[in-house]
C-alpha cells in the first residue's frame, strides 16, 4: 500500500496556544481523506502545513516522496490547493484563465493551449470556453477553479471547503469531478463543514478536536462504532428533559426542540429499557422514533459537542475564544 502523504507527530502552536498536538495523518494514493473538526480544531493549519505555507513546530511529513522540511520545493510541484472561493479571473473568459495559467507554469504557448482544451473537456466546460467566467455559475466556477488545478495533474489536491456557497446541483457537479480525479488516481484531501459531503466522497475519515486527531476510519466504520440505530427521544417540557439529560449517553441534545438522541444496538428491550429509566426518574419520553447513525452522529458524540447544539460550525464547546481565535487571527496575516 503506497501514501501520497504521511505525516507524523506535527505540531503548532501559536501564541502560546497549541493547535495541532502531535498530529499523525496518512493518506492512500488514489483515495480521498476528509479532514473533519469544529472551528479551531486546526484543519487549516494542517493543511497550511502540508502545503508548505507555514512551517510546523514539531514533527514532519512526506508529500508525494518529498520531505517536508528537506525538499519543500519538491512539496510545492506535486501539490495544488483549492480554497474555499473559486480562484479565477473574471474578465477573462473559462478558457483564457486555463491558457494564462498554463503559460505561468512554464508550458509553451501551443503547449498551454491543447491544455486548455482538454481540461474544458474533461470539466464539461467545452460550451462555456469563450464565455467569461464573470457569467459562470457558481459551480461552472468551482470547476474551472478545479480545472486550473488540475493543468500540471499534480498527484496531491488540497481541496478547502469546495462546495461551500453551492447550490444542490452544483454541489452534485462538484462531487462528480472530484470522484472523476481520483478514478483517474489523484489523491485528495479535503476538509469540509458538510459531512454529507464526506459521507459521499472520503475513503477515510480523520476527525479533528483541539488539535488532536480523536477518531479516523471509513464512514461506515465510524458509523458502527455508534451502533446500529440512534433512539431519538422528545420530552414534553424543558423539566423533564433536563432531567432525562443527566441520566442519558447523549450522541446529541437540542433544548429547543427537547430532543436527546442516544446511540443503541437498535434491540426492542435496549430501547424499552431505557424508557423504563426514564419513566422511573420522573422523565417519560413524550415521542420516541429511530434512525440509522450518521456522519453527523459521529462528530458530535467524538468532539464532545452533543450537548452544546446541532451545528458543525459552532466551534471548541469548552473554550470557544482560544484555539479558534488564534487560528482564525494566524490565518488572516
Amino acid at each position: 500500500m503506497s501514501y501520497t502523504v504521511e505525516a507524523e507527530g506535527i505540531c503548532k502552536s501559536f501564541s502560546g496556544h497549541p493547535v495541532l498536538d502531535h498530529v499523525d495523518l496518512a493518506v492512500e494514493t488514489g483515495s480521498v481523506l476528509a479532514l473533519l473538526g469544529p472551528n479551531g480544531a486546526g484543519k487549516t493549519t494542517m493543511v497550511r502545513i502540508l502545503a508548505t505555507l507555514m512551517r510546523p513546530d514539531a514533527g514532519n511529513a512526506t508529500i508525494a516522496g518529498h520531505d517536508l522540511r528537506i525538499d519543500p520545493a519538491g512539496v510545492k510541484r506535486s501539490i495544488s490547493l483549492t480554497g474555499q472561493f473559486a480562484a479565477v479571473d473574471e474578465k477573462l473568459t473559462g478558457r483564457e484563465n486555463l491558457e494564462m495559467m498554463g503559460q505561468l507554469l512554464r508550458l509553451s504557448r501551443m503547449a498551454a493551449r491543447a491544455r486548455a482544451s482538454e481540461l474544458l473537456a474533461e470539466f464539461d466546460l467545452a460550451d462555456a470556453a469563450g464565455r467569461r467566467a464573470a457569467k459562470y455559475s457558481g459551480g461552472m466556477r468551482r470547476r474551472l477553479d478545479l480545472a486550473i488545478s488540475m493543468i500540471a495533474r499534480p498527484p496531491l489536491v488540497f481541496l478547502d471547503e469546495p462546495t461551500t456557497g453551492l447550490d444542490p446541483r452544483s454541489r452534485e457537479q462538484t462531487w462528480s469531478t472530484v470522484r472523476r480525479l481520483v478514478d483517474e488516481g489523484v489523491t485528495v484531501l479535503l476538509t469540509t463543514q458538510h459531512l454529507e459531503e464526506a459521507d459521499q466522497l472520503a475513503d477515510t475519515v480523520a476527525v479533528l478536536d483541539h488539535g488532536r486527531v480523536v477518531a479516523r476510519g471509513t464512514p461506515d466504520e465510524l458509523k458502527a462504532r455508534l451502533g446500529a440505530e440512534v433512539v431519538r427521544l422528545q420530552f414534553a417540557d424543558l423539566a423533564a428533559y433536563e432531567r432525562a439529560l443527566r441520566g442519558l449517553d447523549a450522541v446529541r441534545a437540542d433544548g429547543r426542540l427537547r430532543t436527546i438522541d442516544v446511540a443503541t444496538e437498535g434491540t426492542a428491550g435496549e430501547i424499552f429499557q431505557i424508557l423504563g429509566r426514564l419513566q422511573e426518574a420522573g422523565a417519560p419520553a413524550h415521542k420516541v422514533s429511530t434512525y440509522r447513525p450518521s456522519l453527523d452522529d459521529v462528530f458530535l458524540s467524538v468532539t464532545g459537542a452533543a450537548q452544546a447544539g446541532s451545528a458543525v460550525d459552532r466551534g471548541t464547546a469548552s473554550d470557544p475564544g482560544s484555539a479558534a481565535q488564534h487560528e482564525a487571527k494566524e490565518m488572516a496575516r
